[in-house]
């Protein structure tokens, strides 16, 4: 390969930019084998992911503490599956720990003091909830009394 031929080959052959090579995606320390963020648009993992990673509401917490009480929410048998094997367990913030340490350094968060406040406030009825959107029925006095209860003066 000599003179234009040489030329030639040179630019077929020629290799692009760094920037511009496509790199094979691969398991192990390199580049992710998925974006970062490429799962954001798909409906069914956020709402697999969102209900997977859900904590108890207020009022299921309240319902267990009223069943069993403090002490008695509290105690679990062992599970293999969850944190710690379920022996520590934060009754108020519905929450499994791997060890007493975590755990007590769990009751010193802000969150944890959040959720003891709420869980002190009334209980959230389907009466209070009625009231709230106005679907109460409010007893009036009749527009027009009977005949015979007209007041004499």
């Amino acid at each position: 390969f000599q003179g234009r031929g040489q030329q030639q080959y040179e630019q077929q052959h020629a290799k692009q930019p760094y920037q511009l090579q496509r790199r094979p995606l691969t398991m192990g320390t390199g580049r992710q084998a998925v974006k970062a963020g490429a799962r954001s648009k798909i409906k069914k993992y956020k709402r697999k992911t969102w209900l997977s990673n859900r904590s108890k509401d207020t009022d299921q917490i309240q319902d267990e503490i009223e069943k069993h009480g403090l002490e008695g929410a509290a105690k679990r048998d062992y599970d293999d599956e969850l944190p710690g094997g379920g022996q520590f367990y934060c009754v108020e913030t519905g929450k499994h720990f791997a060890d007493a340490k975590a755990l007590a350094d769990h009751k010193k968060t802000k969150f944890y003091k959040k959720c003891v406040k709420q869980l002190k406030q009334e209980k959230y009825t389907q009466q209070m909830s009625d009231w709230g959107a106005g679907m109460t029925k409010e007893k009036l006095p009749p527009a027009h009394p009977p005949a015979g209860s007209e007041m004499k003066s």
